[in-house]
């Protein structure tokens, strides 16, 4: 049983449970390809490599052979659960039962979870090979500088829109369709941080203050997702990575979706037990269609 529960007793005089502030669920399931019909491990995506075609130089010759690369991506399933006790005596003292509160507080649990499975793959290691054993991490090609800034200088600095620029000229550098669903996962210091060096009064800055405010979602060609879990840290240093992607170039493979149970069990004198479960893993399937932007979490923080 959760120690915390006696914090909701009749004493508060609530009518209810309340959530607390969080996450509320996945946010980035939408903005990555799924399969949701994974079955074993591992599954093996399989691709076929880019070619050229080749002049005829002269009448009758022989027919081409052109050798078409074959690659493949391999794509690992993790096991996630969640579970908690409500005792029939703290039933008795509440003032409701807080059973479907468990069960809502359980699935946004595993909906964050999944959010950070997709975080890892678009900044860590993919897997190739036949066995789906090579590594192949995102080439420095696909990386843009913490010192990027508006002609401005060198230091360090956060999300601007320089660049977010140079991010979609990476992009766009390696043929990443038009078409493509682009994506940009920020958190609230990347967000203050692009107004900071933004001019008033300028179509960015406008823009930005609609995309704070809610208005658009959109901005730049990037549809931008805010999360507070878009905090990890690039290897060896202290500057946080703000991925931008192609939703085509980042799988998102489902052995098992989340399944609940809410039931009574014998062995805990009855206690209602609330069980989520789910079965995933992610890959990114191509380093171009993936870019990190390095943002100096302390710049433009004053005292």
């Amino acid at each position: 049983m959760s120690s915390q529960i006696t914090t909701a007793f009749v004493e508060q005089y609530k009518s209810n449970v309340m959530n607390l502030v969080q996450q509320k669920g996945s946010r980035l399931r939408g903005c990555v390809m799924v399969d949701s019909s994974v079955n074993g491990k591992k599954k093996f995506t399989e691709q076929v490599g880019t070619t050229e075609a080749q002049k005829r130089t002269s009448r009758h010759s022989d027919s081409p052979l052109v050798n078409t690369p074959h690659l493949r991506r391999s794509l690992t399933l993790d096991d996630y659960e969640w579970g908690d006790l409500i005792d029939q005596a703290d039933k008795v003292r509440l003032l409701i039962d807080p059973t479907s509160s468990y069960a809502q507080n359980a699935a946004w649990a595993m909906g964050r979870a999944m959010d950070d499975v997709i975080f890892d793959a678009l900044h860590g290691t993919a897997y190739t090979g036949v066995s789906g054993s090579d590594e192949s991490p995102l080439p420095a090609g696909q990386k843009i500088a913490v010192t990027v800034q508006d002609g401005t200088g060198t230091s360090d600095a956060g999300l601007n829109t320089a660049k977010l620029r140079a991010a979609r000229k990476v992009l766009l550098s390696n043929e990443v369709s038009q078409d493509e669903e682009l994506f940009c996962a920020v958190n609230a210091q990347m967000v203050d941080n692009l107004l900071q060096t933004t001019e008033v009064g300028s179509y960015d800055y406008n823009s930005v203050k609609a995309l704070v405010r809610g208005e658009i979602d959109t901005w730049m060609g990037f549809k931008f997702i805010h999360s507070e879990r878009v905090n990890t840290l690039i290897s060896g240093g202290t500057d946080q990575a703000c991925m931008v992607w192609a939703k085509s170039g980042l799988e998102l493979g489902i052995g098992s979706d989340v399944k609940s149970s809410i039931a009574p069990r014998a062995d805990k004198s009855f206690s209602t037990y609330v069980y989520y479960s789910m079965c995933l893993g992610a890959t990114r399937l191509e380093e171009e269609k993936v870019v990190e932007i390095a943002c100096d979490p302390t710049a433009g923080i004053t005292a």
